[in-house]
C-alpha cells in the first residue's frame, strides 16, 4: 500500500519511518523546503557553529519509547537545559524557584515566602502561576504577583500578542514556581542533543528503500479537500494521506484564515570563547526579543575564539510567513474546530501535528504521537 505523508518534520519523519518498516507499505514524503526535519533543522553557519536556523530544539522526555526510537538514529549528547530571565538586569533562574527567590528578595521576606510555599505545596512541588494567583496568604499572593508581573505578563504579551487572561488557562499552567533549588528548564529523565544534529538525525531516519523523499515540494498545490474526497492532481485520491501542515491552507482557507504566531531571528556571530552564562536567557520585562541562543552551549560544540547567537522577535503571522504557533484563545480554537469537522469527513486523511491539529506540542510528544498514527494506521490496513 502506499501511503502519503504532508511535511517532512519530526512527525512526518517519524510516521514514515514506522509505516516503512512495516514491510508492506511504501511512503512518498512531499516537503515544501529544500531540507528535512521541518523547524528542528540545523546546519553550520559560516563560522562554522551548528546553527538551529529556526529556534532552538532540546529534547527531553519522559516517554522511554520515543527516546528509544529517536536513539536509532544518533547518539546524544548529555544536556540538562538551564535558562535564565533577564529581570530589571538581574539574572535569575528560571522557572522561578527558591534561588530566584532568595535572589530577588531580602533575606528575612525570602525566607518567610519560602516557609510559605513549603507549609502550602511542599518541597519539590511544581506549582503553576494560576494556583500560586489564587492563594491568600500575603507572602504568597506577593510572590505571585512579582513572578506574573515580571517573568510571565510583558513575555506573554512579547510571545503571543494578547493579554494573558484572553489566552486558553493551559498556556498559564505551563508557567510553574519549583519549591525547590532544581535549575534545571526540564525533570524529565531523557534529556540531550544529538550529537550530530537534528538534520542528521531525520535525515538517517528517512533513509529507508521504501520511503521516497520529494523536497519543494507544495503538497497543497497537489491535494485538494473536497467534501468528504480528497483529491491529488485533480483525481480521486483513495490512498491514506498524512497531513502535518497547516489545516486552513489545506482547505484553501475557506473559512478564513487561522491565526498563528511567528519568528524572526537576528543572528549574530561574535569573536568571543562566551557571550552569556547559558544556552539561553529570557527577556521577560524589557526588550523587543523574547530570548537569546547561544547555540554552542546547546550543543557542546567546541570552538575557539567565536560563538554566534540568535534573538528571537515573535509577531502576528502574515501570508508566506513560517506559522510556528498556533493561538491558544477560544476565537481561533472556534475557527480550527470548523475546519476539522469538515476535514474529519474525508476517511483517508489523518491529521498529525502541531499545524494540523492547530495544539502545541514539545517534540517528545509528537514523536509518540507519530508512533502511535503508524500503528493505528497498519492497523487499519
Amino acid at each position: 500500500m502506499r501511503y502519503w505523508i504532508v511535511g517532512a518534520g519530526p512527525a512526518g519523519c517519524a510516521l514514515a519511518r514506522v509505516l516503512a518498516e512495516s514491510g508492506n507499505a511504501d511512503v512518498t514524503v512531499l516537503e515544501s523546503r529544500a531540507q528535512v526535519a521541518g523547524n528542528a533543522y540545523d546546519e553550520p553557519d559560516a563560522a562554522g557553529v551548528l546553527v538551529h536556523r529556526y529556534g532552538p530544539h532540546i529534547f527531553h522526555t519522559k516517554d522511554a519509547a520515543a527516546y528509544a526510537f529517536l536513539s536509532r538514529f544518533t547518539d546524544w549528547y548529555p544536556l540538562e537545559h538551564k535558562v535564565l530571565a533577564s529581570v530589571h538586569g538581574q539574572l535569575v533562574p528560571v522557572p522561578f524557584n527558591l534561588l530566584s527567590l532568595r535572589m530577588t528578595y531580602a533575606a528575612p521576606r525570602a525566607a518567610e515566602m519560602e516557609k510559605s510555599l513549603t507549609e502550602a505545596f511542599g518541597a519539590g512541588a511544581r506549582v503553576s502561576i494560576l494556583d500560586l494567583l489564587a492563594r491568600t496568604e500575603p507572602e504568597l499572593n506577593e510572590l505571585a504577583q512579582y513572578v506574573y508581573e515580571n517573568v510571565f505578563r510583558f513575555y506573554t504579551l512579547k510571545q503571543w500578542g494578547v493579554a494573558p487572561d484572553a489566552l486558553d488557562p493551559a498556556a498559564m499552567a505551563r508557567v510553574p514556581v519549583i519549591v525547590g533549588e532544581d535549575c534545571r528548564y526540564f525533570q524529565d529523565p531523557y534529556q540531550g542533543m544529538p550529537a550530530d544534529g537534528y538534520t542528521a538525525l531525520f535525515e538517517r531516519m528517512l533513509d529507508h528503500p521504501r520511503i521516497h523523499v520529494e523536497l519543494n515540494r507544495n503538497a497543497c498545490e497537489r491535494f485538494t479537500l473536497e467534501g468528504s474526497e480528497l483529491r491529488l492532481d485533480g483525481d480521486l485520491c483513495r490512498e491514506p494521506v498524512i497531513y502535518t501542515g497547516a489545516l486552513d491552507e489545506l482547505m484553501g482557507y475557506r473559512l478564513g484564515r487561522l491565526p498563528y504566531r511567528t519568528l524572526d531571528f537576528q543572528f549574530e556571530t561574535l569573536p568571543v570563547d562566551s557571550y552569556q552564562p547559558v544556552g539561553v536567557v529570557n527577556y521577560t520585562v524589557d526588550e523587543p526579543y523574547t530570548r537569546i541562543t547561544e547555540f554552542k552551549k546547546l550543543t557542546g560544540q567546541q570552538l575557539r575564539g567565536v560563538t554566534t547567537i540568535a534573538r528571537e522577535y515573535p509577531r502576528a503571522c502574515r501570508e508566506g510567513d513560517i506559522p510556528y504557533y498556533p493561538i491558544p484563545e477560544r476565537e481561533s480554537g472556534e475557527r480550527y474546530a470548523a475546519y476539522r469537522a469538515q476535514a474529519d469527513k474525508c476517511k483517508n486523511l489523518t491529521l498529525l501535528g502541531r499545524l494540523a491539529e492547530y495544539k502545541y506540542y514539545n517534540m517528545d510528544t509528537i514523536i509518540g504521537r507519530a508512533l502511535e498514527t503508524g500503528r493505528a494506521l497498519l492497523g487499519r490496513g
